[in-house]
């Protein structure tokens, strides 16, 4: 099974330093991106980046975490990273495996998923995602994985959150194709196309966090992470961010976050032979 840009949303993090080292740029996304969970949560998985957040989270202040992955598996609790959805540490740690129409008909189209992980190679100032093409369709310069399940994930999630790393390549003014449905043109453009969920509510990058406006649904920097500038900020984004009146510094993360996160990835590396 192919994964789709669900599962590919960013690569888990490599610790660049020891144990005590301050938090690397992707470090403090993961970490963001585990605080922004709650114990309560069904949390579709992507593979990378959203798998190291969910699961920090489910290995410090959210136990109970349902997590599924787009393979099937419901309740997957893996003791390293898994590689792909395929990965056989998922199905060996899950309550249960089911098949890929049942978890998309009745556990994603149900609504009982309260947050879905989506990344992808390009994002608007709405939120909405390419992982389609990047050019003219009929004869673009790079062609792109495709929707896969993401499309479904934006839809019917009650929640999306997104994780990137921020660069003008990505978050850009105008996306070339519509690949995941975000806010659309912005304001109540779901609900106008009969979208009864939130759609995307966190976009974590390796800078900030953005929140969409509540009216508007333009996204909005709300959270800088410690070190970086609104300047950094503006030098990596391709439109004319905003940011927000109440602009706040994400917390630092805390040794036991720090901890947790490596010691995962250390375990993940000797189990896939990376060290």
């Amino acid at each position: 099974m192919s994964s789709s840009p669900a599962t590919q949303a960013a690569s888990p993090v490599t610790p660049t330093g020891g144990p005590t080292s301050p938090a690397s740029p992707a470090e403090l996304m993961i970490i963001a991106a585990a605080r922004a969970l709650s114990n309560d949560d069904v949390c579709f998985v992507g593979i990378g980046a959203p798998s190291a957040a969910c699961n920090l989270a489910r290995l410090t202040h959210a136990p109970d975490i349902v997590l599924i992955y787009e393979s099937g598996t419901i309740g997957a609790r893996p003791s390293v990273l898994p590689l792909s959805i395929g990965d056989g540490e998922l199905c060996d740690t899950a309550l249960t495996t089911v098949s890929v129409p049942e978890m998309f008909g009745y556990w994603l189209q149900g609504g009982r998923i309260t947050v879905g992980f989506l990344g992808g190679a390009q994002i608007d100032r709405f939120a909405n995602l390419n992982t389609t093409v990047i050019g003219d369709y009929a004869k673009p310069s790079v062609r792109l994985p495709g929707g896969g399940g993401a499309p479904e994930i934006s839809s019917h999630c009650q929640r999306i959150f997104i994780t990137m790393a921020m660069g003008r390549r990505a978050f850009v003014d105008k996306l070339p194709f519509i690949t995941s449905f975000g806010h659309g043109e912005g304001g109540d453009h779901r609900t106008r196309l009969g979208l009864k969920t939130l759609g995307p509510t966190e976009v974590i990058t390796d800078l900030c966090v953005m929140r969409p406006d509540p009216v508007t649904k333009e996204l909005l920097v709300t959270a800088l992470h410690p070190g970086v500038s609104r300047e950094d900020v503006v030098a990596a984004c391709g439109w004319s961010v905003k940011f927000a009146a109440d602009l706040v510094q994400t917390p630092a993360a805390t040794p036991q976050e720090l901890q947790v996160l490596r010691e995962l990835q250390e375990k993940t590396d000797r189990a896939h032979g990376a060290v």
